[in-house]
């Protein structure tokens, strides 16, 4: 879950304001956590490229501080999730055993998260007001519907390497506004449907592959004996399959209209508006590969520090072109930004910290019920990964919490006669579904909100189609990966 069901879309995925008439002690609140989150991001980077551990003590401090400091700064439905993770180290302690291992564990997840999140923030607050990044986005929501799906999912999935969720309030935004533009309501409100659609489904067709998703760093950490450069091929095909389907239906079922639409003017610019775009991703993606080959550090803890360093050398290059100043732009960043994420970083950080504590609680109830995962057919175990966490989004479980709760259970790649890759890919697979499907979960509430219709209707109508084609083509590729390509 990363937004809550009762608001239209989360505001703090999009560019904000200062809450107006707050109070001095609150803003004083959202500068200290804005400070705490850099902090917790810079000991991570130290671990992930030095190794070491002599930082950890701090780093759990910081990390109880910085809790502290959002639980005051959240709404009610946010801080059940603190109260559920004391709750549940309260069991742990009672149950005894290796219970300071476990809340170590749980807080070194909790941490690298708020980092992971903290890292990719910077990149999105330095392409937010670049131009050529808008004029890139207009261009593509002003494509003619012969290939409009598919230069939005693509566009999409690229936009969301550079600014996750921020890329559907962007190019939503875009789209909805291109929509408007169209005097007759029907083809109004078919076209801002597809053009939606094909956003949110272009940024989660990123999820079972991008160095960046969380997808890939929670699934890689859990799953030993894989890493981003081995799972990404097949996650890749995930990938492709979701576009492809997507694609499919857009274009089999076409909306009928009751009368035939008035030609539609030519978009402004040529694809040359994407260089920016497609330079970015390119520095990126080599900075990864040849740090990568360099140092042997894994690639999620390279990109904890690459982003950053793009994002500011980014910022650096757009004040001296006339933008900002770069230390006002660090300072909103830091002191605004950062605090704006506050439900969505803290959400995200009890997600993780419950899973990993919850495991070793929910282990000996599975095992006393007599249901043995291990004892069920291989490949139901694969294909019931990619079914059980987009029905877990159902119930408002947020997938990092669901992942972190199920890998713990699964038999081992050896139990099931697979590759560890396989497992990754069945795992990502269902994130993504989770992702377009839940009705709890940041891309549906914000595709709802440019929609003008709820969530659950983005959901499991819109996407109603799309989740049954997919329920059934991506558990048959993982089976096939699993036990005839990997």
């Amino acid at each position: 879950m990363f937004g809550d069901c009762k608001e239209k879309a989360p505001d703090r995925l999009m560019r904000h304001s200062p809450e107006q008439g707050a109070a001095p002690a609150a803003h004083r609140l959202d500068r200290f956590a804005g400070l705490l989150m850099i902090l917790v991001t810079g000991l991570v980077i130290i671990r992930e490229w030095l190794g070491t551990t002599v930082q950890e003590p701090l780093v759990d401090l910081l990390m109880v501080a910085l809790i502290a400091v959002l639980f005051f700064r959240v709404r009610a439905n946010r801080k059940a999730f603190v109260y559920v993770a004391l709750a549940l180290t309260g069991a742990l302690i009672w149950q005894g055993g290796d219970w300071q291992g476990t809340v170590a564990k749980a807080f070194h997840q909790a941490s690298f998260i708020a980092a992971f999140f903290t890292a990719l923030a910077t990149l999105r607050s330095a392409a937010e007001p670049s131009a050529a990044i808008r004029a890139s986005g207009t261009f593509l929501a002003e494509q003619p519907p012969g290939r409009r799906y598919l230069a939005l999912t693509t566009g999409g999935t690229a936009f969301a390497l550079l600014l996750n969720y921020g890329a559907i309030a962007l190019l939503g935004s875009l789209a909805t506004a291109a929509a408007q533009e169209e005097p007759d309501e029907e083809i109004r409100n078919h076209r801002r449907r597809r053009m939606l659609l094909a956003i949110q489904r272009g940024f989660v067709t990123s999820l079972p592959w991008s160095p960046l998703s969380f997808a890939i760093a929670i699934s890689t950490a859990l799953i030993p004996g894989t890493s981003w450069e081995t799972v990404v091929l097949p996650a890749l095909g995930t990938a492709l399959l979701m576009t492809g389907i997507g694609w499919g239906l857009d274009t089999i079922f076409k909306p009928k209209l009751t009368h035939p639409p008035r030609p539609r003017a030519k978009p402004h610019g040529t694809w040359a508006l994407m260089l920016p775009l497609v330079g970015l991703l390119a520095i990126l993606v080599t900075s990864v590969l040849i740090f990568g080959a360099l140092t042997g550090i894994r690639v999620i803890g390279l990109v904890l520090l690459i982003v950053p360093v793009m994002a500011l050398v980014w910022t650096t290059l757009q004040a001296r072109g006339g933008g900002a100043p770069l230390g006002a732009r660090l300072r909103t960043y830091a002191f605004h930004d950062m605090p704006g994420y506050r439900g969505e970083v803290l959400l995200l950080m009890m997600a993780g910290y419950i899973g990993t504590v919850g495991a070793p609680l929910l282990a000996p109830i599975v095992k006393a019920s007599g249901f043995h995962p291990e004892d069920l057919p291989h490949w139901l175990v694969l294909a019931g990964l990619v079914w059980i966490i987009p029905l877990a989004g159902q119930f408002a479980m947020n997938p990092i919490l669901a992942v972190t709760l199920i890998a713990p259970l699964l038999p081992t790649p050896d139990q099931l006669g697979v590759s560890p890759v396989a497992l990754v890919t069945a795992i990502t697979a269902g994130w993504a579904l989770g992702g377009i499907s839940s009705p709890f979960t940041a891309t549906t509430l914000l595709v709802g909100s440019f929609g003008n219709v709820s969530a659950r209707t983005v959901g499991l109508r819109w996407n109603g189609g799309y989740m049954l084609v997919a329920l059934i083509v991506l558990p048959l590729w993982v089976l096939a990966y699993a036990y005839l390509i990997g």
